[in-house]
């Protein structure tokens, strides 16, 4: 016995699977991309009985392997190539107890592929009150394998399944569909041609539009239709498809009237009486803005106390090295550039965590995907359709996932709308800057007796407004790209159930681990760079600045601490980040910012998120290193060099609100753009025309406002 066994584990989307993949792996799961492609690849680890360790690939969501996206033909090449490393010893196909007749024909595609194959039958605790039954024997017999009764939900029969893949090699690897009688004249001379090759196999080359490369070690079968074998025309081969689906269903259907007996009469049907609610054309609107109230209204009550905690303490550990360190350029670093650029993202943990809580619970209970099928009939009237929204609303956790979401629309125009409009929707890298900047400028009273915050509303009103550009900004291109659509939207709506917590809670856990990671390392970087820019300068102003500005002020008898502060802010102004500032400043001086918030701006085009931690670093490095001043309260005290007051009044706060509304400000979402339409147009088009749109409107803000 091996001591390691590769598994895959395949699935039509909403099975369940990836509930089973959390049960299976827990914490032992990492998530990356396939090598070459944008499409996510989650791999766990499941220790078996005997000191086995299962190596386990949760392959994409496909209902068949007749392929139609990039999804869905990284299952069919994982399937096919046998040099993979990811190729399985054994496969694990996940279905739905309630669906199980239309989750059985990708199980026979897999069985023809002589793969020893599990079949997981889950939601069986749903069994009871659906008032159906299985014969679990006939099933076992006609499928030709071992299936195994699960509940993700309830942790039933894991340990079952468990068994069943640690004896893998015990599963019997006859196909129970001979899909060859479709055409055995043709399947015949196929065989003979490549008698070396699994026949299926050769079919799904013959049929899939994927890149196998070499799917055998002794034959490269990617010159099989060019060869003198005989290739049916495209329509031929569609009508083969078809009728092989066909064949496969008229088996499916004669087990399951063995198999599988439904008491309608018993059977319950929350589902669809929910549904007229959820769905409603008016009602649907209502709930799911009133669900967006109270999402945004719960993340500034429940973040409120560990945000100023993590606020404190960040201002509290600066002023403690720099007091404790011995003075010199690693003190400084520490205490005025990393410790402050950290803290301008870390502060901001429990209210993307929180964020994140509420998406996977929309998600788990089978709401999200009411949503998108509610936003069809919207998207329709601006040329899109219901299979948009997927990537709209997965972009308001990060455009990246959001861009390669959008491989599921088949119409090339539809999907590059699509794209371009994609980042316009609020993602979490923006949530660090509209709270800030919020908390700053908007007052904390509320209205509906309490219950909403102007603060809450306000940062609701920010994501609509997001979505709000997508739509349109869709329309317009509409306009100026017409569309002849092909494409329609067709969505299965799962069952409605209670969130499972482990999911919900590794899902935040994963979530917030890669946004704090992923921006924390560029912050790093940043901080370090701008510190040093910050830190030193050339020339007198900066070399003398302890002598001039002691002599300007030499009349005012300015306390030791006042004059301090004003040293550091002369360095500050005359060193090489002041001078680069200084640049940008007649730029951005007309949307109320000045040349500080300027160079802000600048450095976060590398993620938005760096806006605050640029901040942090730059008047830490102003001040006199002895306050325990936090960053809001440090933003609080910045003064309008040129209109006087609060530089961050309501106006400027206004203006900047609406600059990260509509800026790309994000590199890697670009070259992700560029990568799917394999092309520097379109991220150039979308930058140079997203960054047009957000100075116009700040501009207009700061100015109608100040």
């Amino acid at each position: 016995m091996a001591r390691s066994i590769k598994v895959s584990l395949i699935g039509n989307p909403n099975t369940g699977k990836t509930s089973l993949f959390n049960r299976l792996t827990g914490l032992n799961q990492k998530v990356g991309n396939y090598p070459g492609i944008t499409v996510e690849k989650k791999e766990g680890i499941c220790k078996l009985d005997r000191g086995i360790k299962a190596h386990i690939l949760d392959l994409p969501g496909t209902y068949s392997l007749n392929t139609t996206s990039l999804d869905e033909s990284v299952v069919i090449e994982t399937l096919l190539d046998r040099t993979s490393k990811d190729f399985p010893d054994v496969a694990v196909v996940v279905s739905d107890v309630e669906n199980l007749k239309r989750n059985l024909l990708l199980f026979t595609q897999i069985k023809d592929l002589e793969i020893p194959t599990i079949l997981v039958i889950n939601m069986a605790d749903r069994m009871k009150r659906k008032a159906i039954s299985l014969d679990i024997k006939q099933l076992e017999e006609d499928l030709k394998t071992k299936v195994v009764l699960v509940s993700s939900r309830k942790n039933i029969g894991v340990e079952e399944l468990k068994k069943a893949i640690t004896d893998f090699k015990s599963l019997d690897i006859e196909p129970c569909v001979n899909a060859s009688v479709i055409d055995p004249v043709y399947f015949e001379r196929l065989r003979k041609a490549y008698p070396n090759q699994l026949l299926y196999k050769l079919w799904l080359v013959i049929t899939q539009d994927v890149n196998f490369g070499k799917i055998d070690r002794n034959r490269d079968l990617t010159d099989l239709k060019t060869t003198s074998f005989e290739i049916k025309s495209e329509a031929d081969l569609k009508r083969l498809q078809h009728k092989e689906t066909v064949v496969r269903y008229q088996f499916i259907n004669g087990l399951l009237k063995k198999a599988l007996s439904i008491d309608t009469a018993t059977a319950k049907d929350l589902r669809s009486r929910l549904d007229r609610i959820l769905l409603h054309k008016i009602w649907g609107y209502l709930i799911f803005f009133t669900v967006l109230l109270v999402i945004f209204q719960a993340i500034y009550d429940w973040s409120g106390y560990p945000m100023d905690f993590i606020d404190e303490s960040f201002a509290s550990l600066s002023s403690w090295l720099s007091n404790k360190l011995p003075a010199g350029p690693i003190a400084d670093l520490l205490s005025e550039g990393i410790i402050p650029g950290l803290g301008g993202i870390v502060i901001f943990i429990p209210q993307i965590a929180f964020l994140f809580l509420f998406i996977s619970i929309l998600e788990e209970s089978g709401y999200m995907s009411r949503v998108v099928f509610l936003m069809d009939h919207l998207m329709k009237k601006f040329g899109l359709s219901g299979k948009s929204v997927v990537p709209l609303v997965s972009g308001t956790a990060c455009a990246i996932p959001a861009v390669m979401a959008t491989r599921n629309i088949e119409d090339w125009k539809e999907r590059l709308i699509t794209i371009l409009v994609v980042p316009f929707t609020t993602c979490s890298a923006r949530l660090p800057v509209y709270l800030i900047i919020v908390g700053l400028v908007i007052p904390e009273g509320s209205i509906l007796g309490g219950l909403l915050s102007y603060q809450a509303l306000t940062l609701m009103l920010l994501y609509l407004l997001g979505f709000a550009t997508a739509i349109l900004g869709a329309w317009v291109l509409n306009k100026i790209l017409p569309i002849n659509r092909k494409s329609f939207f067709v969505m299965e709506m799962p069952a409605y159930k209670l969130p499972i917590l482990k999911n919900v809670l590794y899902t935040v856990l994963e979530k917030t681990k890669s946004f704090v990671f992923g921006a924390g390392k560029i912050i790093m970087a940043i901080s370090v760079i701008l510190w040093v820019l910050a830190s030193y300068g050339l020339g007198e102003q900066y070399t003398n600045a302890e002598q001039i500005v002691t002599e300007k002020y030499e009349s005012e008898n300015l306390s030791e601490k006042d004059l301090n502060q004003k040293i550091a802010s002369h360095k500050l102004e005359y060193s090489f980040i002041g001078y680069i500032g200084k640049g940008i400043e007649p730029v951005v001086a007309p949307l109320g910012y000045d040349w500080k918030i300027g160079i802000a701006i600048v450095s976060s085009f590398a993620a938005r998120e760096v806006f605050v931690g640029t901040l942090a670093t730059i008047y830490s490095v102003e001040s006199d290193g002895e306050d325990e001043l936090t960053i809001k309260n440090r933003m609080k005290e910045e003064v309008n060099p040129i209109l006087g007051g609060p530089l961050f009044n309501f106006a400027s706060g206004i203006s900047l609100l609406l600059f990260y509304a509509f800026a790309m400000q994000c590199m890697s979402t670009l070259a992700i753009v560029k990568r799917e339409t394999n092309s520097w147009k379109w991220p150039a088009i979308q930058f140079l025309a997203m960054t047009v749109i957000a100075y116009a409107s700040a501009l207009a803000a700061f100015q109608i406002l100040k």
